[in-house]
């Protein structure tokens, strides 16, 4: 038998202050969701229950996927939840970003060597970096690097900020005096990783800068991040095991921010942060392959999250 439906139109919301609890980021979503379509059968059971804009089918935006619309929302954040003054604290006390730019060839070169080591420390109460480390690494096995990373792309529509980019970093170099044919697209060329400490020289700075920071002290919680397993579960312990190195015990466990990524929205960011960037419309900070730039966009990604109401827990580790 075909019934009638009567439309509903939620009432208009007003705002209250501006800290937000579960409760009343569920209530803010509804004031975005589409018009509910409700038998008048329904509405005759229960009267002064069900009034207009008590209920509606929630149909939350769809920027963050529906798997974040269900997790999230189930916590009371929806895709179309703007950031909250106030968002649950995290369970670290700082979070270090951290992305490795390697030497590279084609076929691989073996071992691979960091050329470049960029952490940043991001404060987990208020996901802002209030510190950075930083610095180029000399290769000691393989000292020059290749020109493998000078491949231009073809000029297609996706490759064109790239060789604008790239433009410009020629005519920087052009008027550096510095040979063009050195130039990388990574950003990284020969004259920035000669003379620059080992891998030996920078963990021993890298522990120095931990201590100066306090993230030494047993009463501080800190984790390492990371956009993948690759930099901490292979390149440095392989480098380290090829060199005769410790690896420090903070290095043993991170966070990979896809997996994190994944775990909010529901999808596997399969071309890293570009995807995780698009996926929550942000823009891209910096150039692709930049360590440095790298980790300002992990950093980016994690606040954006956080401000949601996403919780990071450490996702890898390595015994």
């Amino acid at each position: 038998m075909e019934r009638n439906w009567v439309e509903v139109e939620p009432e208009p919301r007003q705002d209250g202050n501006a800290d937000v609890n579960a409760s009343g980021s569920s209530m803010h979503a509804l004031s975005h969701i589409r018009q509910a379509r409700i038998p008048p059968h329904l509405l005759q059971r229960v009267p002064g229950v069900l009034t207009p804009g008590a209920f509606s089918f929630c149909e939350v935006d769809s920027g963050f996927g529906p798997m974040l619309n269900r997790k999230m929302g189930s916590q009371g954040f929806g895709g179309a939840v703007p950031p909250m003054a106030a968002f649950p604290p995290q369970r670290y006390h700082y979070f270090l970003v951290l992305d490795f730019e390697a030497t590279c060839d084609k076929p691989q070169i073996h071992p691979q060597e960091i050329i470049e080591f960029p952490i940043l420390k991001l404060n987990g109460r208020t996901m802002e970096i209030e510190s950075t480390f930083h610095t180029y690494v000399q290769p000691v096995v393989h000292p020059q690097l290749t020109p493998f990373c000078t491949e231009a792309p073809p000029p297609d529509q996706r490759s064109l900020p790239r060789l604008i980019r790239l433009f410009s970093s020629v005519k920087h170099r052009f008027q550096q005096n510095i040979p063009c044919s050195t130039l990388k697209l990574t950003g990284i060329i020969q004259e920035m990783v000669d003379g620059q400490p080992t891998l030996n020289q920078v963990l021993e700075r890298v522990d120095e800068w931990m201590g100066k920071e306090g993230l030494l002290d047993p009463s501080v919680k800190s984790i390492f991040v990371t956009c993948g397993d690759w930099d901490l579960k292979l390149m440095l312990p392989g480098q380290c095991e090829y060199l005769g190195l410790q690896v420090a015990d903070y290095f043993k466990q991170w966070i990979n921010l896809k997996k994190a990524y994944s775990f909010a929205i529901g999808t596997w960011p399969k071309n890293g942060l570009l995807d995780m960037n698009k996926g929550m419309s942000l823009q891209h900070i910096g150039r692709p392959h930049s360590g440095i730039d790298d980790c300002r966009n992990i950093a980016n990604i994690m606040k954006t999250l956080a401000h949601r109401g996403f919780i990071f827990k450490q996702t890898s580790r390595r015994i």
